[in-house]
């Protein structure tokens, strides 16, 4: 928005050409996320504590959470008007990428927004049913991959440590794209369940995410690096600044001991645009790497489940794996920390296939 009221008067006033960079736009939408998260934080929390009658902790998790009770939930709104506010003011809303973010951020806003609101208005514990949230979650990504093959977006896949290796899709990119969406999604929400920990992984990957956005959508780098070149790519790294700020902001209300929680809200959204951001900048292979955390705690509940299912017996003391570690000992703050730093890792590893194709 701010591009196109301030950008054309550049000619009389040179210095608002600063505009045209992303990279300004992409630093400038970190602050502002940021700074409009913390301000609009306490507030937000008040009231989410007047609306709540603090929020049910589930009766599946370690007795040590049981002092977390009245701590409010879907604090994932201070994360989504953040990124949202920001994004509106930095980005150009000219091309179809902006408004696939949009229509993302909007259907899965929905979804956990339904899902938190049942929990707290019903009391019912479980919120929506795991079969109704998938199908919405399967027909909203749908939507947004049908969306994107509409504009004629590449529909090609593309594998990392390999020069030119490329496989098109065609119209397989809409199932495909909504496998990515869905599983992101839902292994966000999966990690979101201890004071801060998926907020962490979630910044990582926003960052590592905006590295490769920028040089997607930049022709001379993508070039140099082997990489596609993505026309309007350059504005999910703007995004991805906003996503950073909002994460970030919303960090200083859930590190531990958290004043709110996440909430379904949160971690769907989290993970759906996360998933659509690693579409458009054509890494979602590098998305199991970058988001690993989220992948091992996936993971980490499937097989619990198949070998309780077929053996009896549990792989791990209780799933997530998180929750494993906490019962095994380990303090909160230890287990939390400890997981950043292996996603920090990865995401290092990630950015080294820049140069390893």
């Amino acid at each position: 928005m701010l591009y196109y009221l301030l950008y054309p008067l550049h000619v009389e006033y040179g210095f608002l050409r600063v505009f045209q960079y992303i990279s300004f736009r992409t630093f400038m939408s970190i602050l502002t996320a940021l700074f409009f998260c913390l301000f609009i934080g306490q507030p937000i929390i008040r009231y989410l504590k007047r609306k709540q009658s603090g929020s049910n902790i589930r009766e599946d998790v370690p007795d040590s959470h049981l002092k977390k009770s009245g701590t409010p939930t879907m604090g994932g709104i201070l994360i989504i008007l953040s990124m949202t506010f920001s994004f509106l003011l930095w980005g150009k809303l000219d091309h179809y990428i902006s408004w696939a973010l949009f229509l993302c951020i909007s259907f899965f806003t929905f979804i956990g927004l339904s899902d938190d609101l049942s929990k707290i208005q019903k009391k019912q514990k479980g919120g929506m049913s795991a079969l109704g949230k998938f199908k919405y979650q399967i027909l909203f990504s749908v939507l947004v991959g049908a969306f994107l093959y509409y504009f004629h977006f590449d529909t090609r896949l593309f594998f990392p440590f390999f020069k030119n290796a490329a496989f098109d899709m065609g119209f397989l990119f809409i199932p495909f794209c909504a496998l990515v969406l869905v599983s992101s999604s839902n292994a966000v929400n999966l990690t979101d369940g201890l004071d801060g920990l998926a907020i962490g992984p979630s910044l990582v990957a926003s960052m590592t995410f905006l590295v490769f956005a920028y040089v997607t959508g930049n022709f001379e780098f993508s070039q140099y690096l082997n990489l596609p070149f993505v026309e309007g790519a350059g504005e999910v790294a703007v995004f991805c600044g906003a996503l950073f700020g909002a994460c970030l902001g919303f960090l200083w209300f859930n590190t531990y001991p958290a004043q709110v929680f996440m909430g379904d809200v949160g971690s769907l959204t989290i993970g759906g645009v996360l998933g659509l951001i690693a579409v458009i900048a054509k890494q979602e292979i590098l998305l199991v790497l970058v988001g690993g955390i989220f992948v091992i705690e996936t993971l980490s509940v499937m097989i619990q489940v198949i070998s309780f299912r077929f053996t009896g017996k549990r792989v791990f003391r209780m799933a997530p794996i998180h929750h494993h570690f906490e019962l095994k000992g380990w303090a909160e703050p230890k287990v939390i920390v400890r997981f950043w730093i292996i996603s920090i890792i990865l995401a290092i590893l990630a950015l080294s296939t820049l140069k390893l194709r």
